[in-house]
């Protein structure tokens, strides 16, 4: 049985667990860096695989790593467990966080034989927060040579589009008055935000291609016949690089100025966590990616007929432009849903999304274990000539 055969084998006696994983984060939605739940679950299923769990790294409670092996090419899976507000695991992260264990328990069957060092990341907060980035602040990707993970789809797809993103608060400030008896007292603020808001919106017709904004209004005052003296609205901006994020953003400020200099409100930004950068896909991973993933069934038949790639963001971007990344996606069965929908969060624990769970980890394991037999891959990723 060659090394291949060895590391399947390996997460099929484990699949059993790693369904149950998938199961329980799933029904345990938790907002980021509040997994407690979540992480210690992934921690300790990979205790009981024989890892030893380092917990609390990056300063972060629900951040840990476990490593096997010591071959000195360094291959990491990430696992993402946190949730969204209100529609829970709308984004499949209890699958990531699965098939990443799942692969990493492959690949330690065969680690030593092919010289390979893995580590499987624990990563909280991916939904807009940024732990792989504290991750990377920190200095764990420093000896890292490659790092891979799959994402949930509605369809299996070799690479989306992921964009720089950035998310803030926007609060403006006027002054309250009685909306009927003297509303010429008053600085309405909601007003200021409507004009922004406008001119966001006749914006859209000069942003650039793969440019995005999205927002809502979070606090919009608390009376109709009291003049609005604080309101926030709160807005994403997707470029598609980080120098294009920063151009956005600038626009974006002159719309927010202007509307606090129509209205005569004042403003001020925060920044929420931490800018994504977009994603760069290694593609010699990739291809290797495409062949284990077709082996376990997967078809990537949208990839070879050029459908419009998807867009979408994640910190798994800042990890690819300092280690070779890849992060696929792996379909799951959703009746139409899409990522983000309620019908998608049901379809995290359907039939198709627990095949995903063990197609991702081996093809993710098969992969790491062609690229360690790929000499002049494993040399580039070695940083040799």
């Amino acid at each position: 049985m060659n090394a291949a055969d060895r590391a399947a084998r390996a997460i099929e006696e484990a699949s059993e667990r790693l369904i149950e994983l998938s199961h329980f984060i799933h029904a345990h939605p938790e907002l980021g860096y509040e997994e407690f739940l979540g992480a210690e679950a992934v921690a300790t299923a990979a205790e009981a695989a024989g890892f030893v769990v380092e917990r609390g790294i990056a300063s972060r409670p629900t951040a840990f790593r476990v490593s096997a092996g010591s071959g000195e090419l360094h291959v990491a899976f990430c696992a993402e467990y946190d949730a969204l507000p209100e529609v829970g695991h709308a984004c499949g992260h209890n699958i990531i966080a699965a098939s990443s264990l799942g692969a990493a328990i492959g690949l330690a069957r065969v680690a030593d034989e092919l010289g390979l060092t893995v580590t499987l990341f624990g990563t909280p907060c991916e939904e807009g927060g940024g732990g792989k980035i504290d991750l990377i602040k920190a200095g764990y990707f420093d000896d890292v040579h490659a790092a891979m993970m799959v994402h949930p789809w509605a369809s299996d797809r070799l690479e989306g589009i992921a964009l720089a993103v950035e998310q803030f608060d926007v609060t403006f400030f006027g002054k309250e008055a009685h909306a009927s008896a003297a509303p010429w007292e008053g600085v309405n603020a909601l007003d200021a935000l409507t004009i922004s808001q406008v001119a966001i919106a006749l914006a859209r017709q000069q942003l650039r291609p793969g440019d995005q904004v999205h927002g809502y209004v979070r606090d919009g005052g608390s009376a109709a016949n009291i003049i609005p003296s604080r309101v926030t609205g709160r807005f994403m901006a997707r470029s598609l690089t980080r120098e294009g994020l920063d151009q956005l953003r600038a626009k974006l400020l002159a719309c927010f100025e202007a509307g606090a200099l129509a209205s005569g409100a004042t403003f001020s930004v925060e920044d929420l966590g931490q800018p994504f950068s977009h994603l760069v896909s290694d593609p010699d991973l990739l291809a290797h990616y495409r062949r284990a993933a077709e082996a376990v069934g997967r078809d990537f038949f949208l990839d070879d007929e050029g459908a419009p790639k998807p867009t979408f963001s994640t910190d798994m971007g800042n990890v690819s432009l300092v280690v070779a990344s890849i992060h696929p996606l792996i379909g799951i069965e959703t009746g139409g849903a899409v990522n983000h929908q309620p019908e998608f969060t049901a379809a995290c624990v359907n039939e198709s999304a627990d095949r995903a769970v063990l197609d991702g980890a081996t093809a993710l394991a098969l992969s790491a274990i062609a690229v360690a037999q790929d000499p002049p891959l494993r040399h580039r990723l070695l940083g040799r000539s």
